[in-house]
């Protein structure tokens, strides 16, 4: 049977790009390592020939060996001690090193990437990479230092131990590899397989728990608890299925090394007794090879088990570099130049969009935005109304036709100028859980203290956020769960009054909010408009009145355009929604984004 390499042939290139990437850099500290591996098998190595010298000496009535014997073994056996430690120390320190260094690689990969590539998994199953697929990788990166090269060094110095006491006996013991060897090759094979899967299938349990977490309130309000207890069971179950077709996998490996070793003992056995027996071999030969036997077993098992390890870390492995190879689309121009902004006006050129070749979002828009006018779009829901926002601070990139602020195509300036210059303010309102001042100095980092609170203030923040335990300092919890719907809001109004951007983008911004709220989010927004050009998406068509310039959106296009008079008299598509909406025939999530 041919004998099948410890490792698969794919794994192999990804454990050398973790070297190139991650580890090259530790190299002065990964020699010390391999000079300490070195000293352990070495000292491995004398252990038969202490066996067998010490049986000799006995033998011999040699009483000198009771004297300088055991001297030498606590030498030995410390040397090798206290070259564990050091290796066990420095192993962990480079291990644990790359480790972080990879997650934040990989956090930073995610945080840059487009809303796209966000969108095809839910943020638990991002979540599930940093943890399960790590806990593989840091495993396999710990074995190889202290599994792979230190048992290799170990069985080295074991067998040429083995060769130096008897060379023949150890030709024998050599015959089981290959019988061996196969089985563990296929095993592995299988495992990675097994892996991808189960691990893939945890990102999958993973979204689901949040997915149900999250939505604890309709769960509860619609009697669900028994349909997700279901679900999450199915879940749970699959995970369980496919860990334990790795269990029984792995299980498999200790009976083939146990088997192999076995009759690699006994056929030594048989030789060597008889040899003793016949006085070709002295008592000490018989121990000292035996010993040696029996100790080049362990780390022979040890790189037996170890193939595992390593084809479930390379489907980690395999994970985490496809989604690091995957390049974000929305890229600055490799001549972009900073944008300058004069008023802040938009122009959209022929612009046409969609989130997938079967869905198309925008065709042909043509619009002109006035520098500090302000633009009201409204239309049914799927229209495109929230789309076209998405696309003025690069969210999503055209498909054809351009986007132009100030006349500058926004594909040709930088991200971060851009994005300086836009400031968006939305129905779903993000806070992380730090400090008030902290979620509003996001808006320009560096702002003092009194520039939040004047931020607050003009946002009708302040007040509430006087009245609160530790003020400014109160945390917002997660997503901002200690606030209110309308708090959580002037927050987020407030972040943007401190950012001060010439261009205010506002999707919904008042429509989740009661009627206390929403008055003292709408006085707040007027006085955030005033000298901006703003693109405001409406709920309430009453609130939208008073634009400069009303557009009305159908299936991705522009319908009509014009003031709310101009429109109402033409008894054309706002004239019928805002009847509709007056008379209540139309619920409010006809004129959502």
């Amino acid at each position: 049977m041919a004998r099948r390499p410890l490792l698969r042939g794919d794994t192999l290139p990804l454990l050398g790009r973790v070297w190139r990437e991650w580890l090259s850099p530790h190299r002065a500290t990964l020699a010390v390592v391999l000079v300490l591996i070195a000293i352990v098998g070495a000292a491995t190595g004398f252990y038969p020939a202490l066996i067998k010298g010490a049986f000799d000496a006995f033998d011999g009535k040699d009483t000198a060996a009771l004297a300088y014997g055991p001297l030498i073994v606590i030498a030995i056996t410390s040397i090798r001690g206290f070259a564990l430690f050091g290796q066990t120390v420095l192993t962990n320190r480079v291990v644990t090193r790359v480790e972080a260094d990879m997650q934040a690689a990989l956090y930073a990969h995610l945080i840059d990437s487009d809303l796209a590539q966000l969108g095809r998994e839910s943020p638990a199953a991002f979540t599930q990479r940093f943890t399960t697929d790590f806990a593989f990788i840091k495993e396999a990166l710990t074995r190889i230092s202290t599994v792979l090269l230190r048992d290799i060094a170990m069985l080295i110095a074991l067998v040429a131990a083995l060769v130096w006491m008897d060379p023949l006996l150890t030709l024998v013991a050599g015959v089981t590899v290959p019988f061996v060897a196969g089985p563990i090759g296929r095993v592995g094979k299988k495992l990675r397989r097994v892996s991808t899967t189960t691990q893939e299938q945890m990102g999958l349990t993973a979204s689901l728990i949040s997915e149900s977490l999250q939505g604890a309130r309709i769960a509860k309000t619609y009697a669900l608890e028994g349909y997700l207890k279901g679900r999450a069971q199915g879940a749970f179950d699959e995970v369980r299925r496919l860990k334990m077709k790795a269990a029984n996998a792995r299980g498999r490996l200790d009976p083939l090394l146990e088997i192999g070793g076995g009759f690699a003992v006994a056929a030594v056995l048989v030789l060597v007794g008889q040899r003793v027996m016949s006085g070709e071999r002295t008592v000490g030969d018989f121990t000292g090879y035996v010993a040696a036997l029996l100790l080049a077993a362990q780390p022979a098992r040890a790189l037996g088990t170890l193939n595992a390890i390593l084809q479930e870390a390379g489907a980690a492995l395999q994970r985490y570099f496809a989604l690091m190879d995957e390049a974000p689309l929305i890229r600055e121009a490799a001549d972009a130049k900073a944008l300058q902004v004069a008023g802040g006006a938009i122009r959209f050129t022929d612009v046409r969009f969609r989130y997938r070749p079967d869905a198309p979002a925008l065709e042909g828009i043509d619009l002109a935005v006035p520098a500090g006018a302000t633009v009201a779009l409204v239309g049914r829901s799927g229209s495109g109304k929230s789309s076209l926002l998405n696309l003025v601070p690069r969210l999503y990139d055209v498909e054809a036709g351009a986007v132009s602020i100030d006349g500058q195509d926004i594909r040709g300036v930088t991200l971060a100028s851009l994005r300086r210059a836009v400031a968006v303010v939305s129905q779903e309102v993000v806070l992380f859980d730090d400090t008030i001042a902290a979620n509003i100095g996001f808006g320009r980092p560096g702002a003092s203290r009194a520039e939040i609170e004047a931020a607050a203030e003009a946002a009708a923040a302040h007040g509430f956020v006087a009245r609160l335990p530790e003020g400014y300092e109160f945390r917002v919890g997660p997503a901002g769960g200690r606030l209110s719907g309308g708090e959580r809001q002037r927050i987020s109004l407030a972040r943007a009054f401190l950012k001060d951007a010439p261009i205010l983008l506002l999707d919904e911004a008042t429509s989740a909010l009661d009627s206390e709220s929403e008055r003292l989010v709408q006085a707040a927004l007027l006085r955030l408009m005033r000298g901006r050009t703003t693109l405001v998406i409406a709920h309430r068509l009453s609130t939208v009145r008073d634009a400069d310039l009303i557009v009305v959106m159908e299936a991705g296009r522009v319908a009509e355009t014009g003031t709310h008079d101009d429109l109402m008299r033409r008894g054309g598509a706002y004239a019928r929604l805002h009847r509709m909406q007056l008379s209540g025939d139309a619920p409010d999530e006809t004129l959502a984004p």
